[in-house]
């Protein structure tokens, strides 16, 4: 099997679909969870140069499907909290308000432009993106302690380019 054999891998498959599909539904995939099991096969045929010999195929196979049923759930939670925010009910705005926020959104983005980059990255990566410290550093390559000192530097900077306007800490 580990020498690419289809048909030993296929067999696999079919022995083994069932109680990936059932494991995936018990772990939240619900409706996708079709979708989970062939892209957990396509994974573990990908990474079978990573199998250990003797070891037992299937428990290696639901490991791969319980973490892909978990990147579907994180990817659902991403995707239902950009919707959330992309929906906000434009009847509650107040046309003028929101003429201000647009207003103050754009001062903030050019205050942002206008950082040393060092500081418009972290700043970029913290707010913009949603990261927390450590995806922060570990996108940038800099160490967490980094990540806090030039994000507090960056904010700092920010609050005195726009003194009227608040700035999270």
């Amino acid at each position: 099997m580990r020498g690419g054999e289809t048909a030993a891998y296929g067999e696999l498959v079919l022995m083994h679909a069932p109680v990936a599909k059932r494991t995936a539904v018990f772990l939240g995939a619900g409706a996708d969870a079709d979708d989970v099991v062939q892209e957990s096969f396509v994974k573990a045929y990908r990474a079978l140069g990573s199998f250990r010999d003797g070891a037992a195929f299937r428990p290696w196979l639901l490991r791969i499907v319980a973490n892909e049923t978990r990147n579907l759930q994180r990817s659902r939670g991403r995707r239902a909290k950009r919707e959330e925010l992309a929906v906000l009910p434009e009847a509650v705005l107040d046309p003028a308000d929101q003429a201000a926020s647009a207003e103050r959104s754009a001062e903030l983005l050019a205050a942002v432009r206008g950082l040393p980059e060092q500081y418009r990255l972290v700043v970029t990566c913290r707010y913009l993106l949603e990261l927390d410290e450590q995806e922060t550093a570990t996108v940038l390559g800099w160490p967490r302690g980094t990540v806090k000192s030039r994000l507090h530097r960056a904010l700092g900077r920010l609050r005195t380019q726009l003194p009227d306007r608040e700035v999270q800490r």
